[in-house]
């Protein structure tokens, strides 16, 4: 990109995805300033799980080993129950492959440690973008302004930049899913191995974490978003009564302040993710539903085809970034929206039919499946001078 621009960028929001994008920038030897609306980097969150292309994606940005280090094997993307108990699928040890698990605060510790401190500025929050086709100027909310080569929208679901890059785009849809996570007291509910379980119109799934922690969430169909309850964590002891160990005791082993609740939405697929000098990366980009576990993988993989197009002149490499990017994320998009057309039905034929169909598939067929997400290969990021 531009050299007589400084080989300067702005990144929006601190997420994965944003810090992601900054470190791939930094290592191709930009300079870069990340904005983040929040008045610090919280220690937000709960967990989550990542597939093999997002572990080679962070080989390419240079963070994988830390990555891997604060990260737990889980089988739970190989392990299907039912709730009461029987298994419609298990984790083969040397044939299916684990996927990792880690607490979002840790993974956003281990990305911030490679932004210097002084380039990541809290309580920015985004509220202007203007381009005159030599550079991008954004304005924050207490008025100061930066201009750069390039802004990266990484501002999550609701991104600012593309409300203002992208005016005419659709909003986030909702998905009729509501989700509960949760983190367990550390010690409290140890050992699990990872797994998944379907009941009809619901799916409860666990992750080990690093620290004797376990993560977990509850998703339901919900006709309508909003939905509030009197008690988080007993409402969803409610929907889970009676199904297996150790669903109760993870529940029992959970802080009520430690239970998260969202309603889930995605984004339509939008016609292009780059506008002259501004590019969208992450949820920002391609927001999509976690039941396929690609959100922040496909962040990740944005933030090293972005660094490994970083090279040349703006235009042609947010072109080539376009290129790459929109077809894969789009895909997974729109598997990510099908797929609780069926495990989450509450039709009690729907259920029966999908759950025979995965006890008969064996997990070989799994494979084959996942196989179309996790086979990415990363392009070179190149060191920049």
């Amino acid at each position: 990109m531009d050299r007589e621009q400084g080989r300067s960028a702005i990144v929006a929001g601190a997420g994965i995805g944003g810090l992601a994008a900054a470190i791939g920038l930094l290592r191709a030897g930009w300079t870069v300033t990340v904005l983040e609306r929040a008045p610090q980097l919280r220690e937000a969150g709960a967990g989550w799980s990542f597939a093999p292309n997002a572990l080679r994606a962070a080989d390419a940005l240079g963070v994988g080993a830390e990555f891997r280090a604060c990260s737990v094997p889980t089988e739970a993307g190989a392990t299907m129950r039912l709730p009461g108990g029987e298994y419609l699928m298990r984790f083969q040890p040397g044939a299916d492959v684990p996927l990792l698990a880690n607490h979002r605060a840790d993974l956003q510790r281990v990305l911030a440690r490679h932004v210097p401190a002084d380039r990541i500025r809290a309580g920015a929050e985004v509220t202007g973008v203007h381009q005159d086709g030599d550079g991008v100027t954004v304005t924050c909310r207490d008025g100061t302004e930066m201009t750069a080569g390039l802004l990266v929208g990484a501002d999550g679901l609701h991104s600012t930049v593309r409300r203002r890059v992208w005016p005419d785009t659709p909003e986030p849809v909702f998905q009729r899913i509501l989700c509960w996570r949760g983190v367990t007291k550390p010690g409290s509910a140890w050992p699990v191995s990872g797994f998944q379980t379907w009941g009809r119109g619901a799916r409860f799934g666990a992750h080990p974490l690093t620290g004797e922690r376990v993560f977990w969430f509850l998703t339901v169909r919900q006709e309508q978003p909003g939905a509030r309850f009197a008690d988080d964590l007993e409402e969803v002891r409610a929907r889970t009564r009676g199904w297996h160990d150790p669903i109760p005791a993870l529940l029992a082993a959970t802080p009520h302040e430690a239970v998260l609740r969202h309603d889930i939405y995605d984004l339509d697929p939008l016609p292009s993710y780059v506008q002259g000098r501004v590019v969208l990366l992450g949820d920002a980009a391609h927001a999509m539903t976690p039941f396929l576990a690609q959100g922040a993988c496909q962040a990740l993989e944005d933030a090293a085809v972005l660094a490994a197009e970083a090279a040349g002149p703006v235009p042609e490499s947010l072109a080539r970034y376009d290129r790459l990017r929109r077809p894969r994320t789009q895909q997974v998009q729109r598997m990510a929206r099908t797929d609780p057309r069926l495990s989450l039905s509450t039709t009690p034929a729907t259920y029966r039919l999908m759950t025979a169909m995965t006890r008969l598939a064996s997990s070989g067929v799994a494979r084959r499946k996942s196989a179309r997400l996790w086979d990415w290969t990363p392009p070179l990021v190149h060191t920049g001078k």
